[in-house]
C-alpha cells in the first residue's frame, strides 16, 4: 500500500533509516546546527530519535 502523505524534510537524506521516516506525520529534522537553532527561535523542545532498528 502506498503512502500519499506529504514527504517531511528527511525526504532528501541518504541513510536508509531516515528515508523510512520521511513519511511519517511527525515533522522530523536530521542532526544539525539548524534544528537546534530553530528549536531555540521557537522556545520548542529538541527530542532525539538515536536510530535504532532491528529485525523481528
Amino acid at each position: 500500500m502506498p503512502n500519499n502523505s506529504k514527504p517531511n524534510s528527511l525526504i532528501t537524506e541518504k541513510s536508509p533509516y531516515l528515508l523510512q521516516h520521511a513519511h511519517n506525520p511527525v515533522k522530523w529534522f536530521p542532526w544539525g546546527e539548524e534544528v537546534f537553532q530553530k528549536a531555540k527561535r521557537e522556545n520548542k523542545p529538541v527530542l532525539v530519535n538515536i536510530g535504532y532498528l532491528t529485525c523481528h
